[in-house]
């Protein structure tokens, strides 16, 4: 008898604070019913598993809503706004390599030295023929850059740097 006399109070009290039209009082009272199932799910389960599309879905739709409407939510705002900030960072941050080029192997540097040292009259471009007959594909300026960094300088019979046009299409280098 109290639980009928409940229901009918709450469904009169639901007749007065819902919308006159039809469509618009259904649609209130669908979203009424769905806050409600929402409230009874949050206390039986203590911790939803979210997965990553959860986690998505729910930090862009609240960008959408307004802060007020917030609390619907079965987080807080806090942990939303945490996972945006991680969907950001992640976004822009590439933490598998290095900054830059990446380095000249040990084998190759070796390989331009001993090629440098064993032929003082090649210059950067037949070295890099050479390697390139090897299967080692070299650019000039790191040749050169190899060569510079190992302490080797122009034999005194060739005039300006390598390449220079005085100097012929040979450079010149001896180790010090």
């Amino acid at each position: 008898m109290i639980l009928s006399f409940c229901y009918l109070m709450t469904r009169a009290l639901l007749r007065v604070l819902l919308p006159r039209t039809k469509f618009r009082a259904a649609t209130e009272a669908e979203l009424l019913v769905l806050r409600h199932e929402l409230d009874i799910l949050r206390r039986q389960v203590v911790r939803p598993k979210l997965n990553r599309r959860d986690r998505i879905l729910l930090a862009s739709a609240s960008r959408v809503l307004p802060k007020t409407s917030w609390s619907t939510f079965l987080v807080t705002p806090r942990t939303i706004l945490r996972w945006h900030r991680e969907l950001v960072r992640r976004k822009w941050t590439d933490r598998d390599r290095a900054p830059g080029r990446p380095p000249t192997s040990p084998e190759v540097r070796k390989l331009v030295i001993r090629l440098a040292r064993d032929n003082p009259r090649w210059g950067c471009m037949r070295i890099k023929g050479e390697l390139k007959k090897l299967g080692v594909v070299v650019a000039v300026s790191t040749i050169r850059s190899i060569l510079r960094t190992q302490a080797y300088r122009r034999l005194p019979g060739g005039a300006g740097p390598p390449g220079d046009s005085s100097s012929g299409p040979v450079a010149l280098f001896e180790v010090s």
